[in-house]
């Protein structure tokens, strides 16, 4: 989350698509406008797969009997396995706290535009409120604003970006964070032992780990068709966490036997998502998925993401319960925090940060 903003390029006028809302509300610019091939069909809303996306309880895998835990962590391994994404409910995080993070959210994102901008998100970084992922004057850009945090470790802050406005924002994000945190130590316990692992192997393989906050405002557009909510992408995490905000209209879309899905995320249940990390890790048996947000005419759309990854000093390949010779190594060994570095200096376009790492790539250059 701390890469050194690149000050050699030129990313162009961007617009912050809430004041392009409000002054100008039937206007779409040109950089907004999507390639034919890249724009969404709204009409995916209909998909008879949204209904199907596993949903674990995991109130079953920490207190269940010994019978519950075990189908279970079936589930949690076929969603894994299947789907790269999940719903998880009865999650220990508070019911308040998630109304109180959706609040200061949304306060941030209502604060006149003057003030947003004292936390700009330099080129080259992901902290900070504005776009990211942009690195030319003429890439297409999403119709989101993004406000991103460096939460742990704590060298990874910018206290310079961290808003005085709304005045709980910090305290929430904090006390939000801590307990995010914990569940995605859990969830990577039960994800290793649906893979017969010991459970504290991906903790004790960590380190000190990494974690971000972003949220994103998506506003409404009258032209949803043209445009996109965020670019396709996968992440470049160990474990991702949504929330979406009540009173959202549908946004986040998952590529699922090469059909866009739509996900409708149940009330007060956070979606999970593989991230390219685990991928590497098992191997390929566990894929990170790729998805996409999409605008709406009619309604605004808020979520709270949280990305939880390994120390940047780690290094990572698959492990040795993954490679066999049915099963031959996909991916080399790198450091962690050259594939972040990798990762938030190129623009999102589908799987192919991940390239990366494939063992056909090694005697590439990676910048």
């Amino acid at each position: 989350m701390a890469p050194v903003p690149i000050s050699t390029i030129n990313v162009g006028h961007i617009d912050d698509v809430q004041e392009l809302r409000r002054t100008k509300p039937k206007t779409v610019p040109q950089r907004f406008v999507r390639d034919m091939t890249e724009r969404p069909t709204l009409q995916t809303s209909l998909s008879p797969l949204n209904s199907d996306m596993p949903v674990i309880d995991f109130s079953k895998l920490s207190k269940g009997s010994k019978e519950e835990l075990l189908n279970e962590l079936c589930k949690l391994s076929v969603a894994c396995q299947e789907w790269g994404f999940f719903q998880v409910i009865n999650h220990e995080v508070e019911i308040n706290l998630m109304e109180n993070i959706e609040d200061v959210s949304k306060e941030f994102f209502m604060l006149p535009l003057e003030e947003k901008q004292k936390y700009p998100m330099a080129p080259g970084t992901v902290q900070g409120y504005g776009q990211a992922f942009v690195f030319s004057e003429d890439q297409k850009l999403d119709w989101c604003n993004m406000f991103a945090l460096g939460i742990e470790p704590h060298y990874v802050r910018d206290p310079s970006l961290w808003p005085k406005k709304p005045a709980k924002l910090s305290e929430t994000i904090e006390l939000y964070s801590r307990k995010i945190n914990k569940l995605c130590q859990n969830l990577l316990k039960y994800i290793a032992l649906g893979l017969n692992l010991e459970e504290d192997v991906f903790e004790e393989m960590f380190g000190e780990s990494v974690q971000a906050i972003r949220m994103n405002y998506y506003p409404t557009c009258s032209r949803p068709d043209l445009v996109l909510g965020l670019s396709p992408h996968s992440d470049g995490s160990a474990l991702t966490v949504l929330q979406q905000a009540k009173g959202s209209p549908v946004g986040l879309q998952i590529l699922k036997d090469n059909i866009w899905v739509p996900v409708q995320p149940i009330s007060n249940a956070l979606v999970i998502n593989i991230g390219d990390t685990i991928e590497v890790l098992t191997n390929g048996k566990y894929k990170s998925v790729e998805h996409r947000a999409v605008a709406h005419e009619e309604k605004d759309r808020l979520s709270i993401v949280t990305f939880y990854a390994p120390s940047y000093e780690v290094e990572l390949g698959p492990m040795q319960e993954f490679v066999d010779e049915n099963h031959p190594c996909k991916y080399r060994r790198y450091n962690h925090g050259e594939y972040s570095k990798h990762y938030v200096t190129n623009k999102l376009q589908g799987k192919r940060t991940l390239d990366f790492a494939k063992m056909e790539n090694m005697n590439n250059t990676t910048n």
